[in-house]
């Protein structure tokens, strides 16, 4: 934790030792400056408990609360005794100069495989260029690939708007449900390409139909070896996925990452792309539109794609799960 600037601490007198005074001189010190109108001095020791007091959760501190507001820690810091007197301002001067924001959150999820790194680390393997600890050939390829479930087709019940001057595009809120695609993807790693089609759902059939699409074609028809990467959904799990996929496609190498894995997916990547490019605002006038825009969407970005530059390694992935462990250690106590 950062310790406060010599501007923040109390005008209390020194001491002979040359230490600062005793808390009680202190005190009278500031609450001398505070009667005069002057902007108030706090002793580092305060400007500590209150940061701490902010990285605790509220309600382990007895205040039914699930996340504090600047205000809120400025009254409990003073009901607790850590200072007479202070305002929410200052709280929030003092907490934005060590990047705190305990008003904000995000969630997470913490791996539950103990065998996480190990799964997942092959993959990562592959996205570097290496499998089982040699480089890969020039002639092999590695799929990423995934579902998008519940593409609704929204159909405005009123046109919408196009942008003008001092006004922003404005989307009717009320619409009707023209139906919904799942949309199952393969994103080539090495050559940033993309291959998809619309499906009414999920399931093995319509994955078993992706997979023939994509191997069907040059060059992932004559490759030698042609990697998977997927994750554990259901119509692509467990050793009867990798029978079946060998079975039909022999040079086919599915690789399986860990449960609750995606974020090490590249194919999420792309489906972030689409969801920020093609459907927001979704505003289609039916279904067959959803699909054809989806589908027009991988031709036009592959005239510009790239592979993704993939930074995340095995040595990142075992520094990040050290961490979280570290990070989880305080609750297991508790």
């Amino acid at each position: 934790m950062t310790r406060s600037g010599n501007d923040w601490t109390s005008r209390g007198k020194s001491s002979r030792s040359g230490g600062s005074a005793s808390s009680w001189n202190g005190w009278r010190g500031w609450r001398t400056a505070r009667a005069g109108g002057v902007r108030l001095f706090f002793p580092p020791d305060v400007v500590v408990q209150v940061k701490a007091l902010a990285c605790e959760l509220p309600w382990q501190t007895g205040v039914p609360l699930s996340r504090w507001s600047r205000a809120e820690l400025a009254r409990h810091a003073v009901q607790k005794g850590i200072v007479a007197t202070i305002s929410g301002s200052t709280v929030w001067r003092w907490l934005s100069a060590d990047a705190i924001r305990p008003w904000q959150h995000r969630t997470w999820i913490f791996p539950r495989d103990p065998l996480f790194a190990q799964k997942a680390g092959p993959v990562l393997d592959l996205y570097q260029g290496f499998w089982q600890g040699q480089p890969l050939l020039p002639g092999d390829c590695v799929l990423s690939t995934d579902e998008k479930t519940s593409i609704q087709a929204r159909i405005r019940c009123h046109g919408t708007a196009l942008p003008e001057a001092g006004r922003p595009m404005r989307v009717e809120h009320e619409y009707d449900r023209g139906g919904a695609w799942a949309y199952l993807a393969a994103w080539d790693v090495r050559r940033a390409k993309v291959f998809g089609r619309c499906e009414p759902t999920t399931g093995i059939e319509p994955f078993r139909r992706l997979v023939a699409q994509v191997m069907g074609q040059e060059p992932y028809r004559s490759a030698g070896r042609v990697f998977w990467v997927m994750d554990n959904g259901s119509s692509h799990r467990g050793e009867a996925c990798v029978l079946r996929l060998r079975e039909e496609w022999p040079t086919l190498v599915p690789v399986h990452l860990p449960v609750h894995a995606s974020w090490l997916n590249q194919i999420e990547v792309y489906f972030s792309i689409i969801q920020r490019k093609v459907l927001t605002p979704n505003d289609f006038r039916s279904l067959a539109e959803v699909e054809t825009r989806l589908l027009d969407f991988q031709a036009h970005y592959e005239k510009l794609a790239t592979p993704f530059e993939w930074k995340f390694t095995r040595d990142d992935l075992a520094r990040l799960l050290d961490k979280l462990d570290y990070d989880e250690r305080p609750s297991k106590v508790a």
